[in-house]
């Protein structure tokens, strides 16, 4: 046993359950403004104007400013401290949703997201960083465990919620209700930051790659904005040019960071968390997967709106099924941890049966389908997307040592939220080009089915990952943790 392993386990950080509390905080607020805007974005459109393309941007632009800040978000917390990171980052985010509730056109509400995603790049990543710090291996399990039924409860509750918020239209302020709830959240957060959160000291002094995180930037943009805007002016060729050099941006990327790396600074991204199989094959499953997911859940949200008519509650409602399914198997998650990947594989079967049962349902009921005909399905669905999510983060974190620790999760939850951007942008755009003659039915149709040609492509990227995710010393989480006992887990 290392003297650091010796002095965690003597000393460890007295207020670290309460730590994850307000991280979970922060993960709480992320979840909620990633999906709200799937239920509210008919009612903005017809507050505001905008054309379809706004309801694409009002998640796009958000995840996308998330995605391109995150990788940098997580170094500045190795930096000037995690804490501090944190703090400034929930206060940002706060006032990021109070710029949205205020917006009063739709180039301002863009803004505003934009300005929200970017500080939460800035709080998010502090979270898993200070996880990893306070918490030993016995119990990082249980910690990261927690993740799954608060993602679980938070998809659960966000649609319904901003259904219902958008309905009631509380003080006459209609859809801007879904990002004033944020306010109460966010004082939480910093609060609890401030009173919970370890103060960070770093072992060494790290620059910040101000290079690399221009080319990350740059390649994310780069991608995401003609996906989006090209089927709105025809797929002309600059739309494909941009794609193209979203590609090349990328790849200088890597090779200047790795240059970086061989000549003795200090890379945005650290390449030896690359050579961690765990690590990059989770980086390539978690863009596809997310990217599958987000987009999902968006085209569910406005077929039930636009083609069945329903009201933003009853589109929230709709989908409760398939978020309980994901809570059920974040409970199931922690028995099944012996099979590794295999179970991830098993949620993904599960997840496209359950797709395809929706693609049955939609064709046999036709326009008049009900949220109860719908139900098993979406159930079944959810199910698998709990499955494949609850050992994600764990899994991919395994290996990650001490000092890459920022680096590893600023780039793990941007590559997750660059998959969401990515997913809406797709998937919308697949959706919006089939619904151009009013068939909203066929639309959503055959955005299933692009669903499960992309759920095929998740199936193979699990084999990218090693059957039982390994610690950072090579040697394998193969088992489930056994559980404290209360007294300590609370001390």
């Amino acid at each position: 046993m290392t003297t650091n392993s010796v002095l965690q386990a003597a000393a460890p950080f007295r207020w670290r359950w309460a730590a994850l509390f307000v991280i979970l905080a922060a993960e709480v607020m992320d979840l909620m403004d990633a999906v709200i805007t799937n239920i509210a974005a008919p009612s903005i459109r017809a507050d505001i104007g905008g054309g379809e393309s706004l309801m694409q941007w009002l998640g796009a632009a958000y995840t996308l400013a998330m995605a391109i800040g995150l990788i940098t978000g997580g170094r500045l917390g190795d930096i000037l401290g995690r804490k501090r990171m944190y703090l400034i980052g929930a206060a940002g985010f706060t006032l990021g949703s109070l710029a949205c509730a205020l917006a009063q056109e739709p180039g301002q509400l863009i803004a505003a997201r934009v300005f929200q995603g970017l500080l939460g790049s800035v709080m998010l990543p502090q979270g898993l960083s200070i996880m990893k710090e306070v918490f030993d291996d016995k119990e990082q399990a249980k910690a990261f465990g927690m993740f799954g039924p608060v993602m679980g409860l938070s998809s659960v509750g966000a649609p319904v919620l901003a259904g219902w918020l958008v309905t009631a239209d509380l003080f006459g302020t209609g859809w801007r209700m879904i990002f004033l709830i944020n306010l109460p959240l966010g004082l939480f957060a910093l609060v609890g930051g401030l009173a919970f959160l370890p103060a960070h000291s770093a072992t060494r002094t790290v620059r910040l790659d101000l290079v690399g995180a221009l080319l990350a930037a740059a390649g994310s943009a780069l991608i995401v904005y003609p996906l989006v805007q090209g089927r709105e002016h025809g797929w002309p060729a600059w739309a494909f040019a941009l794609m193209a050099l979203s590609v090349a941006v990328f790849g200088v990327f890597a090779w200047f960071e790795s240059r970086r790396a061989r000549v003795g600074g200090d890379p945005l991204v650290e390449p030896s968390l690359f050579r961690k199989r765990g690590f990059s094959g989770g980086m390539v499953l978690g863009l596809i997967f997310f990217s599958a997911m987000t987009g999902f859940w968006l085209t569910f949200s406005l077929y039930a709106q636009i083609g069945l008519h329903y009201s933003p509650l009853k589109a929230g409602l709709a989908g409760i099924p398939s978020s309980l399914g994901m809570v059920a198997a974040f409970g199931a998650s922690q028995a099944l941890l012996k099979f590794g990947r295999k179970v991830m594989h098993l949620g993904v079967l599960v997840m496209a049966a359950g797709v395809a049962g929706l693609i049955l349902t939609l064709h046999l009921a036709g326009t008049g389908v009900t949220p109860w005909q719908v139900a098993p399905a979406l159930l079944v669905a959810g199910l698998g997307m709990g499955l494949v999510m609850a050992p994600f983060f764990g899994s991919v974190l395994a290996a990650v040592e001490p000092h890459e620790a920022g680096s590893a999760s600023g780039t793990l939850t941007s590559v997750q939220q660059l998959g969401a951007a990515l997913g809406t942008a797709i998937l919308g755009t697949v959706y919006f080009q089939r619904a151009k003659g009013g068939d909203f039915l066929w639309a959503e149709q055959v955005t299933l089915w692009v669903e499960i040609a992309m759920l095929a492509v998740v199936f193979v990227a699990i084999f990218l990952l090693p059957m039982h995710p390994v610690d950072e010393h090579g040697q394998p989480r193969s088992q489930p943790q056994e559980a404290e006992p209360a007294d300590q887990v609370l001390a």
